[in-house]
């Protein structure tokens, strides 16, 4: 079964549309990434999940249910904006969240004492919300998501602003969700993560859909090809190149995306003669490389 399902969804203000006819389909039990630059319609796509906002047309299906009020107490939403009481105590916000997820206070306060032992913060429960790093906070938040052990976990840009420490610590939450059988539906403009947490992505650009499927699919349907240099000379003329879409240093290689596969022998004949040929290799691109390349080919 389908943990989530978009039919056709389309969402505008004052004119500008956000969200363009999108369509998709989460599977239960994956890590699903809603991909996308800033303004790429992320947000207001989650908004509408959660219902927000109601979409101008489509449907939208959350658990089996046609809409997210019926299944509520079974999805869990960690937003862009944190929403914490910051003059509460740590203790009293999470057995407040966990009430109005249909928890007993008793079963709540007990859930959120382990929790609080799993990411550290025990010796904070008495203390007030403003008194916490932001780390400590976006922790806190996550806890306040899937408190309720949801079904369908929906978390909003939960890198943002995180050291990596903090950033491996909610990787490490994220891929228990998964290895507990609940599906996570994961927003980020972080592309380093999202290839690592990933089991399928969806990618946004100006409210459409670029590309959907499992990391393979994404890669082989957008045909990029990439390679791998090692140069001695002067590289910028590089990024000018007909059949370059990226450059991005990486020690002392430079990987280059191209347009298109096939381009390889052209990228090499344009560099002999102009710089001195080091190494020359064909490389799987990221999935930094693909977006940036799919996104400048539908913004041409």
């Amino acid at each position: 079964m389908d943990a989530l399902v978009l039919d056709n969804v389309a969402k505008a203000f004052d004119g500008v549309c956000a969200v363009d006819g999108l369509s998709a389909r989460v599977p239960a039990g994956c890590i699903y990434g809603l991909l996308g630059p800033n303004g790429a319609g992320k947000t207001t796509a989650l908004r509408m999940i959660m219902d927000i906002f109601r979409p101008d047309k489509g449907r939208i299906e959350v658990l089996g249910r046609g809409s997210v009020r019926e299944a509520k107490d079974r999805v869990g939403y960690m937003p862009e904006e944190r929403g914490l009481y910051p003059h509460a105590k740590v203790l009293e916000v999470l057995v407040y969240m966990g009430s109005l997820k249909g928890m007993a206070k008793a079963q709540a306060r007990s859930r959120a004492a382990e929790w609080l032992e799993r990411v550290q913060l025990t010796e904070w429960a008495e203390r007030k919300v403003q008194d916490l790093s932001r780390g400590m906070q976006q922790r806190l938040q996550f806890v306040a998501t899937v408190l309720h052990e949801p079904e369908l976990v929906i978390l909003d840009e939960p890198f943002a602003g995180l050291d990596p420490v903090n950033q491996n610590t909610v990787i490490e939450f994220i891929l228990q969700l998964r290895a507990e059988g609940r599906t996570v539906l994961l927003s980020t403009h972080m592309m380093e993560q999202a290839e690592l947490l990933c089991d399928r992505i969806l990618l946004l650009n100006e409210g459409r859909k670029v590309l959907d499927g499992t990391l393979d699919e994404v890669k082989r349907e957008e045909e990029a090809s990439a390679v791998a240099v090692v140069l001695e000379g002067e590289t910028d003329f590089i990024a000018g190149l007909p059949m370059v879409s990226d450059v991005t240093p990486s020690g002392k290689e430079l990987h280059i995306t191209l347009v298109q596969t096939g381009q390889e022998q052209e990228l090499l004949k344009e560099l002999v003669g102009r710089v001195r040929v080091r190494s020359f290799r064909v490389r799987t691109p990221t999935l930094r490389e693909v977006f940036v390349n799919a996104v400048s080919q539908q913004n041409a």
